[in-house]
């Protein structure tokens, strides 16, 4: 990773940092990790990580979501399977042990920071299930699904619902059950007559 000037930025430093953010999130909480105490953690200075991320929130982002498996998920075949799957990878990124200390702070960090909140939709609807308006059109095509769903759309009602479970149920309650029960629903909205 180089800047457009000057020397390149050492990944160990990058590695440290995050590896810091992450521990210190665990023990503190959202609230209470500061940039300060991630740099001392890391071994480095506030500028050097300021310099790599603009704000407590988008190193959290990136240290708490860094290994999430957002990629595509694999056609099935089968409408459900292909939902119960994306559901199933929606429960697992939001309810990890870090994942549920921080996407409340981010939730909210990011209604006010445009960069942040971007960053947020392209790694769980850009980056994450590519692919996914293929999967709906060959489901139109096996009959299984009416024309004219959006890929984008439906993400933001499974991953819209799944918050809302967290909410409500806490991070417990997104067990098989909910997801199977989830995953009828979406069916029954999206199936052909």
């Amino acid at each position: 990773m180089t800047g457009e000037n000057g020397r390149p930025r050492d990944t160990r430093i990058d590695a440290a940092v995050l590896s810091a953010a992450a521990e210190l999130l665990a023990e503190v909480g959202y609230a209470d990790l500061t940039m300060a105490a991630i740099a001392d953690r890391a071994g480095t200075s506030r500028p050097a990580v300021y310099r790599r991320w603009p704000s407590k929130a988008h190193l959290v982002h990136e240290a708490v979501f860094l290994e999430a498996d957002t990629s595509a998920v694999a056609a099935t075949g089968s409408l459900e399977a292909d939902l119960r799957a994306i559901v199933t990878r929606t429960v697992a990124l939001l309810t990890s042990p870090l994942a549920r200390l921080a996407v409340p702070g981010l939730i909210g960090e990011a209604a006010a920071d445009a960069t942040l909140n971007q960053r947020l939709l392209d790694r769980f609807a850009a980056q994450g299930w590519r692919g996914l308006d293929g999967h709906l059109a060959a489901a139109v095509e096996r009959g299984e699904l009416r024309r004219g769903y959006d890929g984008g759309v439906l993400l933001e009602v499974v991953i819209g619902a799944a918050l809302a479970a967290l909410l409500f149920r806490g991070p417990d309650g997104l067990g098989d059950d909910w997801v199977a029960s989830t995953t009828r629903l979406l069916l029954d909205g999206l199936r052909a007559p």
